[in-house]
């Protein structure tokens, strides 16, 4: 396969509100889509779905522009290569800038599923028909309005609560929520806003019978998060410290985590995506797939690569209308009245992309030859 043209789109749809974390509020979410075009025609896209602010990575949208622009499609236009595989090794020369290299491996892969007539579940090795699918919920202004949230999410037929804590937003929340909903499905994310000086308020939380608590501790560490495990009940998930598989494998080696989330935008695509679930299953710790408030274009990616066996926790996969007043794809998937999303059969993304609306809601546009 050889890419002849790459369109780069940085797109702005309009929120339904804000969205607030330990380490911020994403009032508007600007985000990279590409397009490319082989030599034989096929049309594939991708999504990197960076934060506009380096908070939670290095990358952003503009970032991710840039580094697509003046480095990795100069490595990629017109140059052959047989597979994936192949094409992240091109890639490996350019350090981290993950996000924008899960834009141009995506649309990649919906150019191999087009090309070879496969769907992106049977080209990855998907296992499961439909994922069970969780809700995230931001900090909010009280209890009283978490606790609104949290009932009309579980009324839709979300099978698991996550919600964001940090210091101060932490045990009187989820004592309310325990008091309210009993034993439901919750986990907490704590987006590293703990240290280990926290340990008694992060053993307190012992006693809710929390699912995990994901990334307590600083986005660079295991070795504290290691520390941390062995007092604490609750398992661990790590996050932000996951880059790739190596860091998942020395992360289990040393008993830092018992739970790993996996986004293919943090850990550069799906191909290491699946790499790292292919580590944890042989280590039997279970893994699930968290979200970056992608549009329906990067949602279809992330079903497809949570349809693989080991991901047997509910994945981040809120609709894209409860984030945004629009989409770029037509229909995209629903969550059914038992908390699951059907995974897509037809091939290339599974989903019709809707470029008119691409169109719309773009605020640049780059055409690379």
């Amino acid at each position: 396969m050889k890419i002849k043209q790459i369109d780069l789109y940085k797109v702005e749809i309009p929120m339904v509100s804000s969205f607030t974390t330990s380490f911020g509020t994403v009032k508007e979410k600007p985000t990279v889509i590409i397009k490319i075009t082989t030599d034989d025609g096929i049309i594939g896209f991708g999504e990197a779905a960076a934060l506009p602010f380096p908070y939670y990575k290095p990358d952003t949208t503009d970032i991710c522009v840039l580094v697509l622009k003046d480095y990795i499609s100069p490595l990629v236009l017109n140059k052959g290569f047989k597979d994936v595989e192949e094409l992240m090794m091109i890639l490996k020369t350019i350090k981290n800038h993950n996000f924008a290299k899960t834009g141009l491996e995506n649309a990649v892969w919906m150019a191999m599923s087009i090309k070879e007539n496969r769907n992106l579940k049977d080209l990855l090795g998907g296992t499961q028909e439909r994922i069970a699918v969780g809700e995230s919920i931001g900090i909010k202004d009280s209890i009283e309005e978490t606790l609104e949230e949290i009932e009309l999410r579980i009324k839709q037929g979300f099978r698991r609560i996550k919600i964001k804590i940090k210091p101060g937003w932490d045990i009187e929340v989820v004592k309310s929520i325990r008091e309210k909903f009993g034993d439901i499905d919750l986990m907490v994310d704590a987006n590293s806003s703990y240290t280990l000086d926290d340990l008694e308020t992060l053993r307190t939380l012992d006693a809710f019978n929390l699912t995990m608590t994901e990334q307590p501790l600083a986005d660079n560490d295991i070795v504290d998060h290691a520390t941390l495990q062995k007092q604490i009940k609750t398992p661990i998930c790590l996050d932000e410290s996951i880059h790739s598989k190596e860091d998942a494998r020395k992360a289990i080696e040393i008993n830092a985590c018992r739970i790993i989330n996996i986004k293919p935008g943090r850990v550069g695509g799906l191909l290491e995506s699946k790499k790292i679930h292919d580590v944890c299953k042989q280590r039997n710790v279970g893994v699930w797939c968290g979200g970056m408030l992608e549009t329906g274009i990067g949602r279809a990616f992330n079903i497809a690569v949570a349809s693989l066996p080991n991901y047997i926790y509910p994945a981040d996969m809120s609709p894209v209308n409860f984030f945004y007043k629009d989409d770029l794809v037509d229909d995209s998937f629903i969550v059914d009245s038992e908390g699951f999303v059907a995974v897509p059969k037809t091939v290339g993304l599974g989903f019709k992309i809707n470029e008119k609306k691409i169109e719309k809601y773009k605020t640049a546009h780059l055409k690379l030859t």
